[in-house]
């Protein structure tokens, strides 16, 4: 992503639903275009899934989870969450950048794995996009 303020050759995503892959017992976020039809399947750990279930029900834990901790963290230091692009796959993994806009309106990008970019997501209600290549390498690579 050249431009951090361009949305260019990226498709606005949303979280569609998390399952679990029987074959393989893995956790796996899917996220639907949010004007289309297409699908990107993300493999994700149980404490991401648990972080992005417990925000997407509306549970709020006792204590704040990470996910939760580096939202306030943000709030506290006047800095937004913006966007979250997921925007390369490499060798079957994927990666993802936080987009944020500090309290001196700089924009900076963060190197992030894709699912703590969802759940923080959810938690800052900021847009999450794809790269267009990113979704037409998992189309062709998975049949989708």
């Amino acid at each position: 992503m050249t431009d951090p303020g361009s949305t260019n050759g990226l498709v606005l995503m949303e979280v569609s639903k998390i399952r679990i892959d029987e074959r393989r017992g893995e956790q796996v976020v899917v996220l639907k275009e949010r004007e289309g039809n297409r699908v990107l399947p993300i493999i994700i750990g149980i404490s991401e899934v648990t972080a992005i279930k417990m925000k997407i029900s509306g549970i709020q834990p006792p204590r704040p989870l990470t996910h939760d901790l580096l939202q306030h963290t943000l709030e506290q230091l006047g800095a937004k969450l913006t966007r979250v692009v997921i925007n390369k796959l490499e060798f079957n993994t994927f990666f993802a950048k936080l987009v944020l806009q500090t309290k001196e309106q700089k924009i900076e990008e963060v190197d992030a794995r894709p699912s703590d970019s969802i759940a923080l997501a959810l938690r800052a209600d900021a847009p999450i996009y794809v790269a267009d290549d990113v979704l037409t390498q998992v189309a062709s690579s998975y049949g989708l």
